[in-house]
């Protein structure tokens, strides 16, 4: 009896340490949304990031790139120094940093989207070393001292007029995240993100600025792994016992 017992907490810490690691590999900011060709008199390119964690990420210093995914050729991020728990923030591409042209570029996105774009923070960075084709491109954030900060990710040639959208496992692990391909979106609501037609009409768009797909919270996940695996051990042990004498 004491050996079953000890096969089963056992085999009980085995699940708990199978599980834990979702939790660790969380990574916290991720790209959730990209335009790369909103059409003849659209909007600037621009991309979401979105904060998955329990708190504020001061972003203050970190840069941005595209597929060549290098430090040495990122530009600063500018206009935005904390993306809240749960907040998705836009960052547009300018070709100056002058402040009234960047004023007048962040009044004319949110007029063109409306809905969740007219609340959304909207940052914005500007240089030679990056600019997305239609043809397909990708983005990384990094930090100050050159870390990456987010998953890469990359997408395809555009459809003209839709953003796309990515969508995440509850790990976040770079290595696996997202866990689909850029997504072209379409009208409608998935996993809590609402993606509409911009309130200008030519061209419209269809994106979902402001708005990211909800990610299943990894401790929850976690927690109910472990519990499947206790009930499955404890089927174990049932299964085993030796019938009662007569």
């Amino acid at each position: 009896m004491r050996c079953a017992t000890t096969r089963f907490a056992t085999l009980v810490f085995a699940i708990c340490c199978i599980a834990s690691p979702a939790v660790a590999q969380l990574s916290t900011l991720r790209i959730t949304e990209a335009m790369s060709s909103s059409g003849v008199g659209g909007t600037a390119d621009w991309w979401e990031v979105t904060n998955y964690g329990s708190s504020a990420v001061d972003i203050t210093g970190w840069k941005v790139d595209d597929s060549s995914f290098s430090f040495a050729v990122s530009v600063a991020l500018n206009g935005v120094t904390n993306i809240n728990a749960g907040e998705s923030v836009a960052f547009l591409e300018t070709t100056t940093l002058d402040s009234g042209t960047v004023a007048s570029l962040i009044s004319s996105f949110r007029t063109f989207w409306g809905g969740s774009g007219t609340s959304a923070q909207i940052g914005y960075y500007s240089g030679s070393g990056i600019g997305f084709s239609s043809a397909g491109d990708g983005i990384v954030m990094f930090s100050g001292t050159g870390a990456e900060t987010t998953p890469r990710v990359t997408f395809g040639a555009a459809t003209a007029g839709s953003s796309f959208y990515y969508s995440y496992d509850a790990a976040g692990d770079p290595t696996t995240s997202p866990n689909t391909n850029a997504i072209v979106s379409t009208v409608g609501t998935l996993d809590g993100q609402v993606t509409f037609n911009s309130a200008t009409s030519l061209p419209q768009n269809i994106g979902s600025p402001g708005t990211a797909a909800v990610v299943p919270e990894p401790s929850s996940m976690a927690f109910a792994a472990v519990g499947l695996g206790l009930a499955a051990a404890a089927g174990i042990r049932r299964g085993r016992r030796r019938p009662s004498r007569q």
